[in-house]
């Protein structure tokens, strides 16, 4: 069997930092066949998947910006796991391989994106932690990847990251006070004083990021005339347990385990009796139709 590509450092750098960069991870040709199929739909070679989420960027939307070409429309697709070139980033072994040494050898994938970045538009993603999007807990039990498909750098809006954060609490988010913002790209309040710790992950194409969901992370804008695109899955252990008092604007998804002895099958574990979470403590209420991002698919 070949060596895990998370060494014991990078594990140990992980839980103390609540991130790890693993170097070359994927393979050229893997990323080559993301980004081809992401312009197949984006050009409408390929219909959208079922229940794939094609966002336009706000920018875009109201009219601020005119795009040149279709791709520099959009922000990001979202739930591509029924698209099968896409998804096979999500069961891709060295992937997995990866993530089990942060939750375990049962894994369940519970979200994905391919976020594109295009030039011309604001873009940014304030600092935030991604534990707001997901009703799982403990935290600790999951974990997300990230993998460049191209060159990622400062000018272009990289990741940033800001290490020990995921040793803290989940905070209360908001809407920042930016005049374009992306619909669901919540700001975590009063952060202004760790500003300074960020650390940019400058990243070549197939390097992948594996950080903790209560790690404050965000990106900046693109100030190149070329694209940032990064592929992107959250997992978790199946021990978890579904932690939200889940109002209606929160929907239960089909959630997939991906590794182990029930891969292939759909998660259905244990529902917190007591002391759930309503996730309207910590994210603004958005009322149907106040998202003017011009969502598709």
């Amino acid at each position: 069997m070949s060596e895990n590509p998370i060494r014991d450092e990078m594990l140990d750098h992980y839980w103390q930092h609540g991130y790890v960069v693993a170097p070359g991870l994927i393979e050229g040709d893997d990323l080559v066949r993301w980004l081809d199929r992401l312009a197949d739909i984006v050009d409408g070679r390929v219909e959208p998947s079922k229940g794939m989420l094609i966002m336009r960027d706000v920018m875009v939307a109201k009219g601020a910006v005119a795009p040149g070409t279709p791709m520099e429309a959009v922000a990001k697709i979202q739930d591509y796991e029924n698209d099968p070139v896409l998804d096979s980033y999500t069961t891709h072994t060295r992937i997995l391989d990866c993530v089990e040494r942060f939750v375990g050898h049962d894994v369940q994938t519970i979200h994905t994106m391919l976020i594109n970045k295009p030039p011309n538009v604001d873009g940014r993603h304030p600092l935030h932690q991604d534990l707001l999007y997901f009703p799982f807990r403990p935290a600790d039990r999951i974990v997300a990847s990230w993998t460049a498909l191209e060159r990622v750098t400062k000018e272009n809006g990289c990741l940033v990251v800001v290490p020990g954060s995921h040793r803290g609490d989940l905070l209360p988010h908001e809407n920042p006070d930016f005049e374009y913002l992306n619909g669901g790209y919540f700001g975590a309040r009063d952060v202004a004083d760790v500003m300074e710790q960020r650390v940019h992950l400058e990243m070549e194409p197939g390097d992948t990021v594996f950080f903790h969901p209560i790690l404050l992370h965000g990106s900046g804008r693109n100030r190149t005339q070329g694209f940032r695109r990064a592929i992107s899955a959250h997992y978790t252990a199946l021990d978890v347990e579904w932690a939200w008092a889940t109002p209606e604007t929160f929907q239960r998804r089909n959630y997939r385990i991906v590794r182990g002895d029930r891969a292939g099958e759909r998660w259905e574990g244990p529902v917190r009796n007591t002391g759930k979470i309503n996730p309207l403590q910590y994210i603004p209420f958005v009322k149907p139709g106040d998202d003017e991002t011009g969502s598709e698919g």
